[in-house]
Order: C-alpha cells, then sequence, then structure tokens
C-alpha cells in the first residue's frame, strides 16, 4: 500500500494515495468511478506495474468518497474536487497524466486542458448510459484536448469499442471485459490476463507522450 495523504478542496477533503518509482519522470493520477474506490482491479493493477517503468501513480479518493458517502454528487463539485489535488500532483515538479475509471474518466476529460495534463488515460470510459446509445457522452473524450489513451472492456454496457467516435485518441479493447474489466470464465480470459492487457497498453502509450522519457 502507499502512502496516502489528504488534501483539502472546495468539495470537501481529498485523499491521495502515492506510489512512488524511483527516478520519476512522470505522474500519472487516477480518479476512481462512481461505484467504488481505489480498489478496482484496473487501477490497482497499474499501481502495482507503472512505478516499475518510473511512472509514479497518485490514486485519488474524491471528497463523497472519503466522507463515507455511498452516493457521488454532481459533475461539477467532482471537477472540483479533482481541480483541488491537482497542485498536489504537480508537486513533484513533473508532467502529470490525468486519468481514472468511468466517472473519474470523465471528470479528466472534462478539466485536462485547463489544467494542463500531459495526457488523459481513460479507463471504462462510460460512452452511454446502458441501453441508452443516444445519450452520448463522446464529447467529453473528444474534447480532452490532450493526448488521450481509452482502455474499453469489448463488453462494457456502457460503451463496447466499436460504438466509440473516430477522433484523436487511441483505444485498446480488453477482450470479454464488461465495466469493471470483470471477465467471465467461460470467455477463456483471465483477471490477470485483462490487467496485463490494460498494464501493457498504458506503459506503452505514456512513452508516446511529448512529456514522455527521454
Amino acid at each position: 500500500m502507499g502512502n496516502s495523504e489528504d488534501v483539502e478542496t472546495e468539495a470537501g477533503d481529498a485523499r491521495v494515495t502515492w506510489y512512488e518509482a524511483d527516478d520519476a519522470w512522470l505522474v500519472l493520477a487516477l480518479g476512481h468511478g462512481a461505484g467504488g474506490g481505489i480498489g478496482a482491479r484496473d487501477l490497482r493493477g497499474i499501481a502495482e506495474v507503472l512505478p516499475g517503468e518510473g511512472v509514479t501513480v497518485a490514486l485519488v479518493e474524491q471528497p463523497w468518497r472519503v466522507a463515507g458517502k455511498r452516493i457521488a454528487p454532481a459533475p461539477k463539485t467532482l471537477d472540483a474536487g479533482w481541480r483541488g489535488i491537482w497542485p498536489v500532483v504537480l508537486g513533484r515538479g513533473l508532467p502529470v497524466v490525468a486519468g481514472g475509471r468511468s466517472a473519474g474518466a470523465r471528470v479528466a476529460c472534462r478539466t485536462a486542458r485547463e489544467l494542463g495534463a500531459a495526457g488523459v488515460l481513460a479507463l471504462s470510459f462510460p460512452l452511454h448510459p446502458p441501453g441508452k446509445p443516444e445519450s452520448s457522452r463522446a464529447g467529453e473524450l473528444l474534447g480532452s484536448g490532450v493526448p488521450t489513451l481509452v482502455v474499453q472492456g469489448g463488453n462494457d454496457p456502457f460503451g463496447k469499442p466499436g460504438e466509440f467516435p473516430e477522433g484523436a485518441y487511441r483505444i485498446v479493447e480488453a477482450p470479454g471485459a464488461d465495466h469493471g474489466f470483470a471477465v467471465p470464465k467461460r470467455s477463456g480470459h483471465t483477471e490477470a490476463g485483462t490487467v496485463a492487457v490494460i498494464t501493457d497498453a498504458v506503459r506503452a502509450w505514456v512513452r508516446t507522450l511529448p512529456a514522455g522519457r527521454r
């Protein structure tokens, strides 16, 4: 487990848990979704693997989660909490990639340009509510304004990879995975294999960034 610190924001106290890299050249700040915390398999996998690549990972718990509430607040409140932690993740003096899973990915996309993020990592981006493809959130993704990687489950009810519009971003599919990157046993895929797909994709992508390791 990494070292944690509480951070005061306009939305309440957030919490940042650090997974430090030796000789770090990049910080990857990741928020959680509306239905879970930083223990999600994709966030945990990235925090375990990326420090070995020189990327310090900061897992961010939004104020509502730190306060023990069960329901996430409105997007503008989530954005306020994210803005509040940004000076802390910039404190290493390194480029910072913003990211997160599901609702956290939306926050990162909405705020990336104004915060000066070096890129956005969108894990399980909720392109639309399940069964409602007409209610698209593609504008948030397409409007990030920075290099963006989407990692999406092949069976995500919030948007399968084939449903995503063309745009200036990369998308990698986690075969057979749902919105939480779980895979059914009958699919022939495993949780470990799915996490490896995610971490391999992130590891390769960060090195393509303008802020990437020399």
